[in-house]
């Protein structure tokens, strides 16, 4: 908890002693007055605002007005809007912008504690192995994307609605779990990807089913529930696609803008509901997301692979090891998992009775699958720096990999943990409460595979602290 707290003031710090780059990036004009509080306000946490915050931030001030604003979902926005509702007292005081920053730094700060609370939830119920569920929830403090959990981006409730889904998933309980994946879903697209969490579970319980129960009312239930999950899960993003198609291609139904940013909408280039309809209106399928996503941002299948590009690549490439070699592990020791999806975890009824603990755990399969995935997708298809987030706030492979390979390739950390409180740690090693920072404290001593890991961890979360707040160019 005390890394999550103080993230915040770190930021506010850096924000302020390192002068901010000059980036070419979306910065609109403040419209309401600003005092002295807000002035306040801004040089603490402006530094949560800055590269993609800075969208959601305006969509939550002034609602979705330019075309490329539908990048970013609302899911985020109204959460920082019932944020700001919660302080109402302090309206007369702060600005609206003011308050959104307060909302973006305290709900951040939640969302990503509850998110650690409910990752820690999942890896013991997935995992039954205790030691692993509560080390992947400490590296989840310690997350290369934790500056993207804390500045004003949606990864942080992403991360707790996907995990707390995931929960529920695990615990039978498919129509909270359905709910959390589709607010997730209204939070970021790739909230679509859990499709195959539920998909998966039905499919299990069909083919356990199937030998004792009707197969054809078992196939008919089964396809019963796929298309209710599909649905719920897609409905979300279908609302907000039709939200745009209302505004953009619709007479009449467009919000009025501002003055001053209907004159940064002349000076960019940015497209407005009041001009001509944009392309996408007359697609068969009239999708902005897809529009915005090949227009604006150039994402599409291996478009990102130019020369310029290398340093991006090598900037994600500690991630996509990490989730490479995960997957390498857990197929070599389960080819079988992966011959059968996942249906039939073992031939040896020993094995299926009682499965091994942690992360080579065959319950671990559909999570594996789900990361691999999206690393595929997110190195052929994305802008591969956001690599690093994408998969952190999505995926709890990352954590509890990095757990099991620390605690199976570390002796460091068996001596630690068996220190009592009392008694004298071991000559030259210090032996704080959390064994993590055991490990930390006693670097030199450690293996190539721990100061790898945990070196990653650490000289990423440092490297967003000082480059994010300063409007430099990160994951």
């Amino acid at each position: 908890c005390w890394i999550l707290t103080l993230f915040g003031p770190l930021i506010a710090l850096f924000n302020a002693i390192i002068p901010d780059h000059r980036a070419e990036a979306f910065s609109p004009p403040r419209l309401a007055p600003s005092g002295s509080v807000d002035q306040l306000v801004e040089g603490l946490l402006g530094g949560l605002s800055h590269w993609d915050a800075e969208h959601f931030l305006f969509v939550a001030e002034h609602g979705y007005l330019f075309e490329h604003n539908f990048a970013f979902f609302p899911g985020f926005p109204l959460v920082l809007l019932v944020g700001t509702e919660l302080m109402r007292p302090l309206w007369g005081l702060l600005n609206l912008r003011s308050c959104l920053l307060i909302s973006v730094a305290l709900l951040n700060s939640l969302f990503s504690a509850l998110a650690a609370l409910a990752l820690h939830d999942l890896g013991c119920l997935v995992l039954h192995c205790p030691r692993q569920a509560f080390y992947g929830a400490l590296l989840f403090c310690l997350s290369p994307a934790n500056v993207f959990l804390t500045a004003g981006y949606s990864e942080a409730l992403f991360a707790l609605l996907t995990f707390s889904a995931m929960g529920q998933l695990e615990r039978g309980q498919c129509w909270t779990s359905g709910l959390f994946f589709a607010l997730a879903t209204g939070v970021r697209s790739n909230g679509l990807v859990n499709i195959g969490f539920l998909v998966h579970s039905q499919c299990q319980d069909f083919f356990s089913s199937l030998m004792v129960q009707n197969a054809l009312r078992q196939l008919l239930k089964l396809m019963g529930s796929v298309f209710l999950s599909v649905f719920t899960l897609g409905l979300p993003f279908a609302l907000f696609q039709y939200y745009a198609y209302t505004q953009f291609c619709l007479p009449g139904s467009a919000h009025r803008i501002p003055q001053p940013l209907l004159q940064l909408a002349i000076d960019q280039g940015y497209r407005t509901a009041e001009g001509n309809k944009p392309p996408w209106c007359s697609w068969e399928l009239p999708l902005i997301y897809s529009y915005i996503q090949d227009v604006y941002w150039n994402v599409g299948f291996l478009r990102y692979y130019e020369l310029k590009q290398v340093p991006n690549f090598l900037l994600a490439s500690p991630m996509a090891i990490l989730v490479a070699w995960a997957t390498w592990t857990y197929v070599t020791t389960h080819p079988w998992l992966f011959l059968t999806l996942g249906m039939q975890r073992s031939k040896n009824k020993k094995t299926l009775e009682k499965p091994e603990p942690g992360f080579l755990s065959p319950r671990v399969f559909v999570y594996l699958v789900h990361a691999a995935a999206l690393l595929l997708f997110g190195s052929l298809c994305m802008h591969v720096q956001v690599l690093t987030r994408f998969l952190c706030s999505s995926s709890p492979v990352v954590y509890w990999f990095s757990a099991h390979l620390l605690l199976d390739q570390e002796p460091l950390l068996r001596s630690l943990e068996t220190v009592p409180p009392a008694g004298d740690p071991p000559p030259g090693q210090k032996v704080p409460r959390n064994s993590i920072m055991g490990l930390l404290y006693n670097w030199k001593t450690c293996s190539l595979v721990t100061r790898c890991i945990l070196g990653y961890f650490v000289t990423y979360w440092l490297l967003g602290l000082l480059l994010h707040c300063n409007w430099l160019p990160w994951t």
